[in-house]
């Protein structure tokens, strides 16, 4: 399993995909805002989204997982 993890520390400002939903390379999966700055984050890979772990308005460290992909 896959892991899409954030690139640096923000808060979660919107998650563009569901459980259950195929994405390929370069799919929008969330957006980040940090230092007033939008940075969205897109898939490495090709995949199934498994699991969600953080929701909008979640603050996140750099690092820390977003989602699981199969």
């Amino acid at each position: 399993m896959a892991e899409i993890k954030a690139p640096m520390g923000g808060k979660v400002i919107k998650i563009s995909v569901n459980v259950g939903d195929s994405i390929s390379e370069d799919d929008e999966v969330a957006v980040l805002e940090a230092m007033k700055m939008e940075m969205p984050i897109l898939c490495e890979e090709d995949g199934t989204v498994a699991e969600i772990k953080v929701s909008p308005g979640q603050t996140v460290e750099a690092e820390q997982v977003l989602l699981v992909l199969k």
